[in-house]
């Protein structure tokens, strides 16, 4: 539920000028959250990658929401097929377990962006079962941007936005909050462990990040960001749910490592 009803675009110009774009595949148990936060928009784009799930039920209640269903071969095509359809200056992109604060909503409503100005990078606080942490290791990201300045290209298992032109940063978070059950979580880690040993191997030393280069050596990445969680991060301040985000980063960097190790192993 939101503390208070959110303005209009119509009072807004700046809201009627952006379309939120949403990524779908068997998100049940995520969109209509992160819907609930979009009640401002006049217009959604969703790319449904066909699922099975009632993910399509619960987009059928949205009335600004227009669903385009794409088989899934890229994050990158996936996305750039996305702002192929917008059709208002300016462009939201969200993963469908995402919500904005309310304070971010506000805050886009008080934005006069420059010409110049391409686009906005916006921090994340991840969320476990509802309850936010006081840290995550996810980086603010560009999320909100002008669509005729923008393009999308892979990296690994997720994607990377191209922007022309300077970009501003806004203080307000996105909520993470993915509430997908363990065996789906499980599945959705070991596509995305695939497709980053593909980067690992076939990208030079020196154009990976210190981050990747630590993933090379499997199982050495595990310790390293339970420390970081729980110690840089202040999880182990957050009880049960920062431990429950510990544990989750701890699974996904073995399931790289043992994908790593079956790569590199003889056929």
């Amino acid at each position: 539920m939101l503390a208070q009803p959110l303005p209009t675009p119509t009072t807004h110009p700046m809201l009627a000028a952006i379309t939120p774009v949403i990524l779908t595949y068997n998100e049940a148990a995520n969109i209509g959250r992160t819907l609930q936060r979009l009640t401002w928009a006049n217009r959604i784009v969703v790319i449904d990658s066909f699922s099975t799930d009632e993910t399509l039920d619960i987009l059928s209640h949205y009335p600004q929401v227009e669903v385009y269903q794409r088989q899934f071969d890229t994050h990158a095509t996936q996305w750039n097929y996305g702002l192929s359809l917008v059709e208002t200056p300016w462009v939201l992109s969200l993963d469908a377990d995402y919500g904005l604060s309310d304070a971010l909503v506000e805050e886009f409503t008080m934005l006069n962006p420059a010409d110049a100005i391409a686009g906005y990078s916006i921090p994340f606080q991840y969320c476990v079962f509802g309850r936010p942490l006081r840290g995550t290791i996810l980086p603010p990201r560009i999320a909100l941007f002008r669509r005729d300045r923008a393009t999308y290209i892979d990296d690994g298992h997720t994607q990377l936005l191209r922007c022309q032109g300077p970009v501003a940063s806004l203080r307000s978070p996105i909520l993470h909050d993915d509430r997908k059950s363990l065996n789906r979580w499980l599945w959705a880690q070991d596509r995305y462990a695939l497709l980053e040993v593909q980067k690992q191997l076939e990208s030079p030393s020196e154009k990976l990040g210190w981050s990747d280069r630590i993933r090379r050596v499997p199982g050495l990445s595990a310790p390293i960001i339970l420390v970081y969680c729980l110690i840089f991060k202040g999880g182990v301040l957050d009880g049960w749910a920062g431990w429950h985000y510990a544990f989750q980063r701890i699974v996904a960097e073995l399931i790289l490592s043992i994908r790593l190790i079956e790569m590199r192993s003889p056929r």
